[in-house]
């Protein structure tokens, strides 16, 4: 996945990037996944190596859920399991997931990041995986706005 920084402050940036298509088009919209049947330890093996702190767990083309740090620290740390001995199938997080899609906001995502205490919310199309967004993309898309709104105010009592 290829990372694309937004800067604060850049002029070059739109004032308000409000919608998950944007967010995309921004990050990209590569998602890392993983078998059911694969061990815990691959997955977790997976998310360091990818910087992600999930991933989707697609049975071919389907969403068969999501798993994360947080299901690892609750469901096989805290249990005394083996994370080489369990499979991702025990421990993800089943679908349906919440999802979103290309056209919802930001404003929409963060209340549904809150209310169903998600972290990570699968882009959805027609029914086709087009991405995924973190709330730490909300987050920096939030913060990115707020920059350059401040920047423009800024230029403007300036006069420049």
């Amino acid at each position: 996945m290829r990372e694309v920084p937004l800067t604060i402050g850049d002029r070059r940036k739109r004032a308000v990037v409000d919608t998950v298509r944007s967010i995309l088009e921004a990050k990209g919209h590569e998602v890392w996944s993983i078998a059911p049947d694969a061990t815990v330890y691959d997955a977790i093996d997976e998310m360091a190596r990818t910087g992600v702190g999930a991933l989707l767990v697609l049975w071919g083309r389907e969403i068969a859920g999501i798993i994360s740090e947080r299901d690892y620290a609750r469901k096989v740390i805290l249990q005394g399991k083996s994370s080489k001995e369990t499979l991702v199938r025990e421990i993800m997080t089943p679908s349906p997931l919440v999802t979103v899609t290309p056209e919802q906001t930001v404003d929409d995502c963060l209340r549904l990041v809150t209310v169903r205490r998600v972290r990570h919310l699968p882009v959805l199309d027609g029914g086709e995986l087009q991405g995924m967004v973190s709330i730490g993309d909300l987050v920096k898309t939030i913060i990115s706005s707020q920059a350059y709104t401040i920047d423009q105010l800024q230029t403007y009592i300036a006069g420049s």
